[in-house]
């Protein structure tokens, strides 16, 4: 997927969210740590989640790594990946938590 192609399908994707109120071009960012902590500042301070804050920015992570599917570029897939594990440190969580 082009950077322009990604740009505007992640606009997208923050824009019509309905679970959380997301930085624009948050899932394009190259910083793990910083999606991460825009992830957490999102579900944290949002009123229209239905589900835990880590469970919610987990959530709309993984929603836009598995709807952006093969037009993902793998650096950027690995980039977001390790963003689960930052979510995972910020709200002190394990792999095997829920």
């Amino acid at each position: 997927m082009s950077q322009d192609h990604q740009s505007d399908w992640s606009r997208e994707i923050t824009e019509t969210s309905n679970a959380l109120d997301l930085d624009p071009g948050v899932f394009t960012w190259n910083d793990p740590r910083r999606i991460a902590l825009s992830l957490k500042h999102s579900a944290d301070s949002s009123e229209r989640r239905k589900a835990e804050p880590f469970a919610s920015a987990m959530s709309m992570l993984n929603f836009y790594i598995n709807r952006a599917g093969k037009r993902l570029p793998v650096a950027q897939r690995k980039v977001l990946e390790r963003t689960k594990d930052e979510l995972r440190l910020l709200y002190g969580k394990s792999r095997h938590d829920g």
